[in-house]
């Protein structure tokens, strides 16, 4: 199976995610009618919210598995970032909307009725968000998808609201404090918010062409370290970035003028080789320099730093 084939097929886990919207929606908004607790209406509304966005991620994994193409040479895997942006203004929407509806009855308490039969039913949507959340979060690491980490953070930010829903919903019912619950509502929605500023974030970063994870960069800096030891080389210039499931990594390598370009063209490609081998899924791009040429060393920087004179200017020796 091709990498865009495997990235393709993604989309399945889109589909579970909507579907356990969807139970738990309908489970959710039963146990609010049978108590009227205001928690557990909290806890619906972030079911539907769960719901949207696995809808924006189906969406947007579609967008994402498509080759690249003349208008998009680098692939589309960006997307992915849009997905998780929404999905973190759809938490703090969610949060806003609890926090709305607590207040009210903060200020005008209702009692809890059937709260046994309430609780058993936030339960049995909870474990269901949490068995999705275990699924999603593994195939999100696998395949390097923030859309599916960010739907498996947002299920697991639902899961532990309905425990601090649970605990105050029963709390209500054994000390009769009917307040108790919209505060832990209102406790439960500051918590949502912390999850969906994270999950922005992360979106921001990566629309920004955030750098490799210092763990995957340090794998890269080992290989050309070993190379440099192992050849009498030299690099610099090394940049890297992540987009969504693809990284890339670009770096300047200087070899003895006397190298002939077949030996330069040889090294460069063992290089690429060993640096795509440690991270499956990097695009490598290398460039050839002579050792003992200053020039070499004036495009360290993003923008070169020699201006004075041009490249077509010099004469090729």
């Amino acid at each position: 199976m091709t990498g865009y084939a495997s990235r393709k097929s993604l989309t399945r886990f889109a589909w579970l995610s909507i579907t356990a919207a969807l139970a738990t929606i309908g489970l959710k908004t039963g146990a609010y009618l049978v108590t009227g607790s205001v928690g557990l209406l909290s806890d619906a509304l972030e079911s539907l919210v769960n719901l949207v966005a696995a809808v924006v991620a189906l969406g947007v994994l579609t967008i994402a598995a498509r080759p690249p193409d003349e208008d998009h040479a680098y692939g589309h895997d960006k997307a992915e970032y849009f997905s998780s942006g929404v999905e973190g203004g759809l938490i703090l929407i969610a949060a806003a909307s609890i926090i709305y509806a607590a207040a009210g009855r903060l200020i005008n308490p209702q009692p809890i009725e059937q709260a046994g039969l309430g609780l058993a039913i936030s339960v049995a949507a909870s474990a269901i968000n949490l068995v999705v959340a275990r699924v999603l979060m593994q195939a999100g690491r696998h395949y390097h998808s923030i859309t599916l980490e960010a739907d498996a953070h947002h299920l697991m930010t639902d899961v532990w609201t309905s425990v601090g829903v649970v605990v105050g919903v029963g709390a209500v019912a054994l000390t009769g404090w009917v307040r108790l619950d919209p505060i832990i509502a209102i406790l439960v929605a500051a918590n949502i918010v912390w999850s969906g500023v994270r999950i922005l974030q992360r979106s921001a970063l990566g629309l920004l062409d955030t750098a490799l994870d210092p763990k995957d960069r340090a794998l890269v800096v080992a290989i050309l370290t070993s190379h440099s030891e192992r050849e009498g080389i030299q690099y610099h210039a090394l940049r890297t970035r992540q987009a969504g499931a693809r990284c890339f990594v670009s770096c300047h390598i200087l070899v003895p003028g006397e190298w002939t370009v077949t030996r330069g063209h040889r090294l460069l490609e063992r290089i690429e080789s060993d640096v795509r081998d440690a991270l499956p899924g990097t695009t490598v791009f290398t460039h050839l320099e002579p050792i003992e040429d200053p020039v070499s060393f004036e495009d360290q920087t993003l923008d070169r730093a020699g201006e004075a004179e041009t490249a077509s200017q010099r004469p090729i020796p």
